[in-house]
Protein backbone atom coordinates (compact mmCIF):
# COMPACT_ATOMS: atom_id res chain seq x y z
CA UNK A 1 0.00 0.00 0.00
CA UNK A 2 0.92 3.66 -0.06
CA UNK A 3 1.14 4.12 3.70
CA UNK A 4 2.13 0.68 4.90
CA UNK A 5 3.27 -2.77 3.98
CA UNK A 6 2.07 -6.22 4.89
CA UNK A 7 4.95 -8.53 5.71
CA UNK A 8 4.25 -12.24 5.57
CA UNK A 9 6.96 -14.08 7.49
CA UNK A 10 5.80 -17.38 5.97
CA UNK A 11 6.77 -16.18 2.50
CA UNK A 12 10.11 -14.80 3.70
CA UNK A 13 11.06 -18.04 5.42
CA UNK A 14 9.66 -20.28 2.67
CA UNK A 15 12.16 -18.69 0.29
CA UNK A 16 14.96 -18.86 2.86
CA UNK A 17 14.25 -22.54 3.59
CA UNK A 18 14.06 -23.46 -0.10
CA UNK A 19 17.41 -21.72 -0.58
CA UNK A 20 18.94 -23.53 2.41
CA UNK A 21 19.88 -20.11 3.81
CA UNK A 22 21.47 -19.80 7.22
CA UNK A 23 20.97 -16.05 7.33
CA UNK A 24 18.88 -13.38 5.65
CA UNK A 25 18.99 -9.61 5.26
CA UNK A 26 15.70 -7.77 5.14
CA UNK A 27 15.37 -4.51 3.23
CA UNK A 28 12.68 -2.04 2.31
CA UNK A 29 12.43 1.55 1.19
CA UNK A 30 10.89 4.67 2.66
CA UNK A 31 9.81 6.61 -0.44
CA UNK A 32 9.21 9.79 1.60
CA UNK A 33 12.90 9.76 2.53
CA UNK A 34 12.79 9.33 6.30
CA UNK A 35 15.45 7.00 7.63
CA UNK A 36 14.00 6.54 11.11
CA UNK A 37 12.29 3.15 11.53
CA UNK A 38 8.65 3.21 12.55
CA UNK A 39 7.43 1.22 15.53
CA UNK A 40 5.87 -1.17 13.00
CA UNK A 41 9.29 -1.61 11.33
CA UNK A 42 10.83 -2.43 14.72
CA UNK A 43 8.00 -4.82 15.68
CA UNK A 44 8.15 -6.68 12.36
CA UNK A 45 11.94 -6.99 12.55
CA UNK A 46 11.70 -8.40 16.08
CA UNK A 47 8.97 -10.86 15.05
CA UNK A 48 10.89 -12.07 12.00
CA UNK A 49 14.13 -12.41 13.99
CA UNK A 50 12.35 -14.54 16.62
CA UNK A 51 10.91 -16.82 13.94
CA UNK A 52 14.35 -17.04 12.35
CA UNK A 53 15.88 -18.22 15.64
CA UNK A 54 13.34 -21.06 15.76
CA UNK A 55 14.35 -22.09 12.24
CA UNK A 56 18.11 -21.52 12.74
CA UNK A 57 18.04 -18.76 10.14
CA UNK A 58 19.68 -15.61 11.47
CA UNK A 59 18.35 -12.19 10.55
CA UNK A 60 21.68 -10.50 9.88
CA UNK A 61 20.29 -7.04 9.25
CA UNK A 62 17.26 -5.05 8.19
CA UNK A 63 17.95 -2.07 5.98
CA UNK A 64 15.76 0.93 5.29
CA UNK A 65 16.87 2.55 2.05
CA UNK A 66 16.16 6.07 0.80
CA UNK A 67 17.68 8.41 -1.77
CA UNK A 68 19.54 10.08 1.10
CA UNK A 69 21.12 6.95 2.56
CA UNK A 70 20.23 3.95 4.66
CA UNK A 71 19.40 2.86 8.19
CA UNK A 72 20.83 -0.42 9.46
CA UNK A 73 19.09 -2.21 12.31
CA UNK A 74 22.29 -4.19 12.94
CA UNK A 75 24.43 -1.06 13.21
CA UNK A 76 21.96 0.33 15.76
CA UNK A 77 21.79 -3.00 17.68
CA UNK A 78 18.08 -3.41 16.92
CA UNK A 79 18.30 -6.96 15.55
CA UNK A 80 17.90 -9.60 18.25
Amino acid sequence: GLSGTVVDARIIFAIALKSLATGIILAHNHPAGGLKPSQQDINQTTKIAKIGKLLDIEVLDHLIITKEGYFSFAEENLVL
